[in-house]
């Protein structure tokens, strides 16, 4: 490498990318290559107060924010061609978990209560009576998701019940209602605002028009005065297309001035790092739950199974398809603690665990897609004196694959055929989990080069939006490595299937009704 050369790699400017999940957040800082050159990560704890309530604190989030970017930085290879990042930081990108909502007092900036997570059901009375009442259809209709209590409107409707009952200060602005998206840009200075995406997730937004639905604000008791403005994914502020207008100084010193150019929820950030934005494929995200998404044009109809989203706006909305799954890596953390064991030696014990006769169906919170059936429980069937501990790990592990093979099969049922299968998260690590994958939905399994991928998907479009990269330059950035092609015969993913579907059809509580649940389960999955 010449002099010159030199000199320009220290210039080339970077991105540095903050994915706020559900257990932790992460902080990635990308070369314009579009490898990373530093990352940190910061856990984050959540509390159970009582069965089927998840709770979060807002400012342990916030601090974990800033603990993940300022460990990020400090993680530059001394010595290296980066190795002093100040100052060449061009954008930051924010992917964030999504559902999740916070209530707090507009002047001070204090958390009125828990931040309320996504995994949270102490929405299911009230979307229980909703349903009752006949509601469920304006529900699907207006904002493109199921009557479910994931989605933040029945959750923003008990924080204000527990801290404005009457709505005398929400109807007067003196409260804030929002994702983790409004919460983390407030913080920021970017003002009371939701990113598009986000929104989209919430209940309380049409999704076709694309503003708050003053039909679903009323049915749930929300007034419009508590919520916040929406903004584009990215895009210059106060613009026909105004995106978040927020300055990065909050989270350390060295990058105040450096705009936030993108925010994203963390599904849809992993989508846009897979494809950059390019339509026609569809991509699984592995995580605490797991989301299978895949774009699609705004007069999309969605399978009962799967829901109509909103994957991000840069200029243009683009439409998606979605299911999310309520437990996939929940499974396995609370499979090896039972089992007194760690996730990655559990994940060794089900390779040696016999497969097909023991099954796990981990309906801790009821089922997620395609089922949205709050009323099922959590089971395990097929077990017997023969049973080992091997043969429950490879149940929880199997139950991964079978779960995200069920939305894979919704989809197509909306969309069309999937040609393959993009993949991403933690999980994707283990080579039996992702070749069983390929196996039960009988597609092509392709994994990310690097778990990141929200992360990267934020900082993807942060980085186009301020010129790091042009579309042209993103498409050809490294995005894959490892491939998974099916070996299992048709009829053995028959069988498969049927096997488990008929243990799905047990949690939920059919065997007894009329009109055969293993069946109408096995339609409705296979």
């Amino acid at each position: 490498m010449t002099t010159h050369e030199r000199v320009r790699a220290r210039e080339d400017p970077l991105v540095l990318g903050v994915d706020q999940g559900t257990s932790a957040t992460k902080a990635i800082l990308v070369d314009a290559a579009g490898e990373i050159v530093a990352r940190a990560s910061v856990p984050l704890t959540r509390r159970h107060p009582a069965p089927g309530l998840v709770e979060q604190d807002g400012e342990e989030l916030w601090r974990g924010v800033v603990e993940a970017v300022a460990g990020c930085l400090a993680a530059v290879s001394p010595g290296g061609p980066h190795s002093d990042p100040a100052g060449r930081i061009a954008a930051v990108g924010l992917s964030v978990q999504r559902e999740s909502v916070i209530c707090w007092d507009r002047a001070t900036g204090a958390p009125l209560g828990p931040l309320v997570s996504w995994q949270d059901r102490r929405g299911a009375e009230l979307c229980a009576r909703l349903a009752g009442d006949g509601a469920a259809a304006l529900v699907r209709r207006t904002s493109g998701l199921p009557l479910d209590p994931m989605f933040s409107a029945a959750k923003a409707a008990w924080l204000l019940d527990h801290h404005d009952p009457a709505r005398t200060r929400a109807v007067r602005g003196e409260l804030c209602l929002g994702t983790v998206d409004s919460w983390l840009l407030h913080r920021l200075g970017g003002g009371h605002v939701a990113e598009l995406g986000c929104a989209s997730r919430t209940q309380l937004l049409d999704v076709r028009r694309r503003v708050w639905s003053p039909e679903l604000l009323d049915l749930f008791g929300v007034p419009e005065e508590a919520l916040p403005r929406i903004v584009s994914s990215t895009g210059p502020p106060g613009g026909p297309a105004a995106g978040p207008h927020a300055d990065a100084g909050a989270l350390h010193p060295s990058l105040s001035g450096v705009p936030v150019t993108a925010v994203l929820g963390d599904s849809h950030a992993a989508l846009f790092a897979h494809t950059a934005g390019q339509p026609g494929r569809v991509k699984v995200t592995y995580g605490t739950g797991s989301s299978v998404m895949g774009l699609a044009g705004p007069d999309a109809t969605a399978d009962e199974g799967v829901c109509l989203t909103i994957a991000w706006d840069d200029g243009t909305p683009a439409y998606a398809l979605e299911g999310n799954i309520l437990s996939t890596g929940a499974t396995i953390a609370w499979l090896a603690g039972i089992l007194g064991t760690e996730a990655g030696e559990l994940a060794r014990l089900a390779t040696s665990g016999r497969r097909g006769r023991l099954h796990i169906v981990p309906a801790f919170g009821g089922l997620g897609a395609p089922w949205w059936d709050d009323r099922a429980e959590a089971i395990m069937t097929g077990f017997g004196l023969d049973s080992r501990r091997e043969d429950m790990a490879r149940a929880a592990v199997d139950s991964i694959g079978l779960q995200v093979g069920d939305v894979v099969a919704a989809m197509e049922r909306s969309a069309g055929p999937v040609e393959e299968l993009l993949a991403d998260g933690g999980p994707t690590a283990n080579s039996d989990l992702m070749q069983w994958q390929a196996d039960v939905t009988g597609h092509v399994v392709r994994v990310a080069r690097r778990p990141e991928s929200s992360a990267l998907g934020a900082v993807h479009l942060a980085g186009a939006a301020s010129g790091v990269w042009s579309r042209r330059e993103l498409s050809g950035l490294p995005r894959h490595g490892r491939r998974y092609t099916p070996v299992l015969s048709v009829c053995e993913r028959r069988r498969a299937l049927a096997e488990w579907h008929s243990a799905v059809a047990r949690a939920r509580h059919r065997t007894s009704r009329s009109g055969g649940a293993e069946a109408e389960a096995s339609d409705r999955g296979s």
